[in-house]
């Protein structure tokens, strides 16, 4: 789930009391006890994620994979971070977040929003376990979609990808953003500025903020302990969102495609693990 872009990340509305509580800067470094913990969490935001493909098909609402997820997330012990999460107008009111076509994220589930051929949906899933929060999620292919649409879908995860591999130990926060805009700048997309990753772990949206634009050697650097999400949103056509009454659901100014991806990450003394790799995928 997203962090709406704050100059200096202080505490606003929609952080929770915890989250207030720790100083704006602060960035927590994981001890290997934490990292177990942290990396249950994460296995199992994949492992919902494997869970939910099969029932993401023409005809099922955004409500029923919220269902779902709900029903299969206390079922395996642990409970939903967006659930209540709080917000400037209203507490999020569902389990997950289903953002579908020009929704970029934060979209809410409901019965009305039945998926349809050729749709496009990001699922962002965030179960709690143990205290320890795993932040994931995929954007999915509805049937038979268009090619501009696959392409964009391609291009989002190959950039989130292309930040994660420039995770390492003496790194900088800009590094990753100029990994993904790069990339996806140069496929003829644009990326979102107002959404950015951030630092997870037994606070949902913490220090630091993960920008998925930027310079290289600009930011903050990257030290062995870290836990944060690299979540790349990235348009068809304009990067500007706006986002509608219900104070959650973000959209493309221009009604444009979007997509994302996001893993969470912690880096390591070697260079970077990812932690809500489906264990699906690497059987595979």
């Amino acid at each position: 789930m997203a962090k709406a872009l704050t100059p200096s990340h202080s505490p606003r509305a929609k952080d929770t009391v915890e989250e207030q509580k720790q100083p704006s800067e602060v960035i927590t470094l994981l001890s290997s006890r934490e990292l177990e913990k942290m990396r249950k969490a994460c296995q199992l935001a994949a492992q919902l994620l494997d869970y939910l493909t099969p029932h993401v098909k023409p005809g099922v609402s955004t409500q029923e994979l919220n269902d779902l997820a709900e029903t299969w997330t206390q079922k395996h012990g642990a409970k939903s971070a967006p659930l209540g999460y709080a917000g400037t107008v209203m507490p999020f009111p569902r389990s997950i977040c289903t953002s579908i076509n020009e929704v970029i994220c934060h979209g809410i589930p409901n019965g009305e929003d039945v998926l349809r051929d050729g749709d496009i949906v990001n699922i962002d899933v965030t179960p709690i376990l143990d205290g320890y929060h795993g932040d994931t999620s995929r954007t999915f292919l509805v049937g038979d979609v268009s090619p501009t649409a696959r392409r964009l879908v391609e291009v989002t995860e190959e950039a989130m990808w292309r930040g994660i591999r420039a995770v390492k130990p003496g790194a900088r926060v800009g590094d990753i953003g100029a990994a993904i805009q790069e990339y996806a700048e140069g496929e003829g997309f644009s990326v979102v500025r107002d959404f950015v990753g951030h630092g997870v772990h037994r606070i949902f949206h913490a220090a630091p903020q993960i920008p998925h634009y930027g310079e290289k050697g600009k930011g903050k650097k990257l030290r062995p302990g870290m836990v944060f999400t690299i979540e790349p949103m990235i348009n068809i056509g304009s990067y500007e969102a706006e986002v509608l009454l219900d104070g959650w659901t973000a959209i493309t100014v221009d009604r444009s495609l979007s997509a994302q991806f996001e893993h969470t990450v912690v880096v390591t003394k070697d260079g970077v693990d990812v932690l809500t790799l489906s264990p699906a995928k690497v059987l595979a």
